[in-house]
């Protein structure tokens, strides 16, 4: 297994990407393909030691930052360490690319030089969300913005195969997130939804209210882009803030500080369960390879869990799964032979 890495995506790289890089190493026996400028990652590399027989170097002129324009740097910008990257697995030279640059590009690159697997309309980011005793997954997490019927359709079986493949969840509870559980709850387009959900072939559970997410009453959180995003970054920002207000409340007294010395243990379990470098990275499913999408002020633990779930997605040959069952649907969600970008 061989699994490329935009070294040069992300807040913290290249420092936190070689880290998490070479710490990724003891977790599968595959090699890791370096993308980037090879001088500093070089410099980098020399604080370790590691195989070196199993890290691999290459060098790229350029980089697509947070500024550039998602779809002209595509284009434009060819000798970027996330267009290279993105090449060799359309190409076949590695399994999978995990990146932390620029997300719109990153969507544009997964479209352009990856391409979509047949019959899928548009491709969705499907991220792990922590939920109280497990995860779930949340599919769309701001991919797309404006979705269709058909697209929450795909995304529901996308994240169903996800979370069967990768999170080992038996019949994965899938649910619409909506201000409500009624079927006439929401916008036009949940309403045509949860009626084509009833009848499709997924373990769907109906409506789920924001209040019912982190407490895991559903394996599966189907939402457009625009919606899925708020829901994550929402959690992510009232996750630290409890961690912080918990923190604070223990030191703000003698008894608290040593209540907190014999709470400790657990409230390092809690911490680990609600922290989203534990889960590394989203994919983005439906394009026709690997691509997973990491946060981009991740630390290296971060990385080396997105390169973790990265090489569960290649054992588990998700991509060939989502393959096999949109092909099955194609009656079902009206799929159109075309490979070009949305």
């Amino acid at each position: 297994m061989k699994i490329g890495f935009d070294a040069m995506g992300g807040d913290h790289a290249p420092v936190e990407t070689v880290k998490g890089a070479i710490e990724s190493l003891d977790d599968f026996e595959g090699d890791i393909v370096l993308y980037g400028d090879e001088q500093k990652i070089v410099s980098e590399l020399a604080k370790y030691k590691f195989n070196t027989d199993r890290i691999e170097v290459v060098h790229t002129t350029e980089i697509i930052t947070n500024d550039d324009k998602p779809v002209k740097a595509i284009k434009t910008k060819s000798d970027s360490s996330m267009v290279v990257g993105l090449k060799a697995l359309r190409k076949g030279d590695i399994d999978a690319f995990v990146s932390a640059g620029n997300t719109g590009a990153l969507l544009a690159g997964g479209l352009f030089k990856v391409g979509r697997i047949k019959g899928i309309n548009r491709p969705a980011l499907c991220t792990i969300y922590p939920t109280m005793g497990k995860a779930s997954v949340l599919v769309d997490a701001g991919a797309n913005a404006e979705c269709k019927p058909r697209n929450l359709i795909e995304f529901a079986y996308m994240g169903s195969i996800y979370a069967e493949r990768v999170l080992k969840l038996t019949k994965p509870r899938v649910a619409l997130a909506n201000i409500g559980a009624e079927e006439t709850k929401g916008t036009q387009l949940y309403i045509e939804t949860h009626a084509l959900l009833k009848e499709a072939d997924l373990n769907f559970v109906g409506n789920v209210e924001g209040r019912d997410i982190p407490a895991g009453k559903v394996d599966v959180i189907v939402a457009d882009g625009f919606t899925g995003n708020i829901i994550l970054k929402l959690t992510e920002g009232v996750a630290g803030t409890l961690i912080d207000g918990i923190k604070n409340a223990i030191v703000s007294s003698t008894k608290g500080k040593i209540g907190g010395v014999l709470i400790k243990k657990n409230l390092s379990v809690f911490k680990k369960q609600i922290d989203y470098t534990e889960y590394g990275g989203a994919p983005l499913l439906g394009v026709n390879g690997l691509v997973v999408k990491a946060h981009g002020s991740s630390n290296a633990k971060a990385f080396r869990n997105a390169i973790k779930y990265a090489k569960i997605g290649v054992e588990t040959e998700l991509v060939d799964e989502i393959k096999m069952k949109i092909a099955k649907l194609a009656p079902v969600i009206e799929i159109e032979d075309d490979n070009s970008a949305s």
